[in-house]
Order: C-alpha cells, then structure tokens, then sequence
C-alpha cells in the first residue's frame, strides 16, 4: 500500500509577492506550510535581493510549473553606476569604482543597444547548472567554467528615472535572460561599470501585478480561519489561481466523459477539432481541465500531463 502524504491534496498556482532578503525556496516551504498542501514547487528563482512575483504550483499545479518557466518576465530594476561587483548586484564583492562621467544622453545611446534580439552569456552567479551543479556553487570556490552565449530578447526596455549615479529601468524579457548581466553590460559599456541595487520582477507571462499576495497576507488568511473556526481552505484558497493559466496561449480541446478514463490510464484519445501537431489543453466536455496533451502521429491527443484525481493519489 502506497504511503500517504502528508498534507492535503490542494491545487492551484498563488502569485507570491517575495519578500527581501529570503532565498525562493524558504518562501515556497513557507506557502506549503500556509497551506498545508502535499507538495509545491516554485516556477523560476528569484534571488535573495530580488523581490516580486513567484508563481507557486500546488498539489497538481507542479506538474504544469515548466510553462512558466519557459514565459517572458517583467522586471523594474536600478542600476546603480560606478561600482561592479562580482554577482553583478549588491550582494556581491566591490571589483572595480570609477567615476561616473556619464550624462543621460550617452545612457539613453548605452541602453538602446540592448533593446531586441542578442546572445547573452549567464553570469557564474546564476543557477545553471555544469555537470550537474549550479554555477553560483563554482564561483564562490573562485572556478570559472565555461557558458554557451543563449539567444534573448528584449522586448521592451524603458528609462524610468535617472539620477545621477542611479538609473532605474523596466524591461519586458525573454524567458532566461538576466537583468544583472544587462546592467553590468550596460556598466561597461558606458565606462563606469554598474550593479542592481534594486530588482523586482512585476509579472510572469500574462499574470497581473495586482493578483500578487504577500506571505502576511496569507499569514492574515489563516489567523481569519482559526479565529473563526473553519476550514483554512474557506479563505486560503480564494486566493489560487486555476491551474490552467499557467498554458497561456496553447490550444484547448475537449474529450468526451469515455475518452477522460482512457487518457487518464495512459492512452490516446480523438478530439475534435484538434490542431495537427504540438501541446493541447484538455477539458472534459463540462469544462473541467484534464491537463496537457500533445498530439501524436495518429492525430490522437496522446497524455502528456494529466492531473490525478485526489481519491487516485
């Protein structure tokens, strides 16, 4: 007999306000713990410094945290000139400080090259792995190993604010594209070297800003059950979001009430109106989502990510 989890068996995605000065992975044990929910799992890390919206799967949720993963991102940032460090933000350890002899003009001409399509290579600070370990874990050994420049995009880059040594920008980006690598280029491009002394990142995919909540409003959600003596669920879970909204953009068909059971044990079932090829949203015929499916040679929508039922765990 299978063992049980502990927990319970809720689903859905919260869009989590991270605080300062916690790593993503303590902010999501503290949302599973809010929740009491079996399992969890975050959809891209944010670092320490780095506050702003952590979309964070529950239960079911996690099996469809890859496609946001895979979603533009939109930051505020301020980089602060001068001063390069070795992560490229204020963590880090001062490598350089010069003097910054820069006027708005030559930042606007700077930040103009970094708008549209380029290779970036990623810091030795960020979480990529080499060989199975996370590059951050070489750079603090003081090892430098090598990266594969990736393709980006910026897709919109704004000047917000700039005041003397500081200037504050919001980008709309790529998935994998990192601001601090943009800022510290930029710094070097202008001949003063820079860092993020500020980022937030204020949506993720299609997500909007104003659905965020803070872990003390979750903490507030809570404490409102208990103090009136009901389920957490009655006000915690008001506030997740369908799980299907992490498939932004990706097709949707419906399967009939027979064709649920056989997709659900692992077989390939008709839809109409299905597209020829790639991923598929399914939903039975009363609008309930099933998961995700792809389409395979025969033209049958083939389980690819299929939500279990909580009596079936």
């Amino acid at each position: 007999m299978a063992k049980r989890r502990k927990g319970r068996a809720v689903n859905g995605i919260v869009l989590l306000d991270k605080p300062l000065e916690i790593s993503s992975n303590k902010a999501l044990q503290q949302v599973r713990g809010i929740y009491f929910a079996q399992k969890a799992g975050h959809t891209g890390a944010l670092d320490p410094l780095a506050t702003g919206m952590l979309p964070i799967c529950l239960g079911e949720g996690t099996k469809f945290s890859q496609f946001l993963l895979d979603t533009d991102k939109t930051y505020i940032v301020t980089a602060k000139l001068g001063v390069r460090t070795t992560t490229s933000d204020a963590d880090g350890e001062v490598v350089s400080t010069k003097p910054v002899d820069v006027t708005d003009a030559d930042i606007l001409i700077a930040v103009d090259k970094f708008r549209g399509k380029s290779k970036q290579i990623p810091s030795m600070y960020s979480a990529l792995k080499y060989q199975g370990q996370p590059l951050y874990k070489y750079a603090r050994e003081g090892i430098e190993v090598p990266r594969e420049a990736r393709d980006i995009e910026v897709f919109r880059l704004e000047v917000l604010r700039i005041d003397g040594d500081e200037i504050d920008m919001e980008l709309h980006v790529s998935k994998g594209t990192y601001i601090r690598t943009i800022v510290d280029d930029l710094g070097e491009l202008l001949g003063c070297g820079a860092h993020v002394s500020m980022l937030r990142r204020v949506s993720v995919g299609s997500y909007p800003r104003d659905k965020m909540v803070t872990i003390e409003q979750l903490e507030a959600k809570l404490q409102q059950a208990k103090t009136e003596g009901v389920a957490p669920s009655t006000y915690l879970d008001e506030l997740l979001l369908p799980m299907e909204t992490a498939l932004e953009g990706m097709p949707k068909v419906e399967v009939d009430d027979a064709s649920v059971v056989y997709l659900r044990h692992g077989n390939p079932v008709q839809a109409s109106g299905a597209p020829l090829d790639g991923l598929v949203q399914v939903f039975t015929e009363q609008g309930e989502f099933l998961g995700v499916g792809h389409i395979n040679d025969d033209g049958l929508v083939a389980p690819k990510r299929i939500i279990v039922p909580a009596a079936e765990e």
